[in-house]
């Protein structure tokens, strides 16, 4: 059976012509060869991860995990899915409520907005770029890549702003950054987490 959320949040998709990524599954157990990542999974493979976990979201395979109702006020969060290699979220967005810049210390990350808009905010190395990312569109972050993600105050959709989330390996830190007056980037503190921004 599929469930409100996915009707809804599927019915919106098709309305703005998304076409769906090419949904394949990546074997935990297929063998890679070891890079100088911390991770044998590539962004790519976080990229259809994610995809893939947008499809389940919409197929009401989470049905379960999904709130009875949406907080309008606060983020909210829940793993789709963890094991040594990966962990995977979804995560809803509302008004005003930013992650504040940061990174994922050793983990790569990618995601998929499943509804709504985001904007992010990313360090280039001189300044901080913005790029809003829609309904079915992703994004992946390399290790080193400093961001801040915020539901995109342009844009009202019906029902929640929500995204997956994969990250790899799973997250065990993140640290936070400011501009400074000089126009470089200045970490401020850094936290042990195993949950998402």
């Amino acid at each position: 059976m599929t469930s409100t959320l996915a009707r809804t949040t599927s019915a919106a998709l098709r309305s703005q012509n998304v076409t769906p990524i090419a949904r394949t599954r990546v074997a935990a157990d297929a063998p890679r060869p070891r890079t100088h990542l911390p991770t044998h999974l590539r962004p790519a493979d976080l990229l259809r991860i994610t995809d893939q976990g947008v499809a389940d979201v919409l197929d009401g395979r989470h049905d379960a995990l999904l709130p009875a109702e949406w907080d309008t006020t606060h983020r909210w969060s829940t793993r789709l899915h963890t094991d040594d290699d990966l962990d995977v979220w979804l995560i809803s967005w509302t008004p005003g409520e930013a992650t504040e810049l940061h990174d994922h210390a050793g983990s790569l990350g990618a995601l998929t907005v499943l509804s709504g808009s985001l904007r992010e905010y990313h360090w280039t190395g001189d300044d901080l770029a913005v790029r809003v990312l829609d309904a079915g569109d992703q994004a992946a972050f390399p290790l080193g890549w400093v961001h801040d993600v915020v539901k995109n105050p342009t844009i009202e959709v019906a029902g929640p702003t929500l995204s997956v989330h994969a990250y790899s390996p799973p997250l065990t830190a993140m640290s936070y950054y400011e501009v400074a007056d000089a126009g470089h980037l200045r970490r401020t503190r850094t936290v042990l987490t195993d949950e998402p921004e």
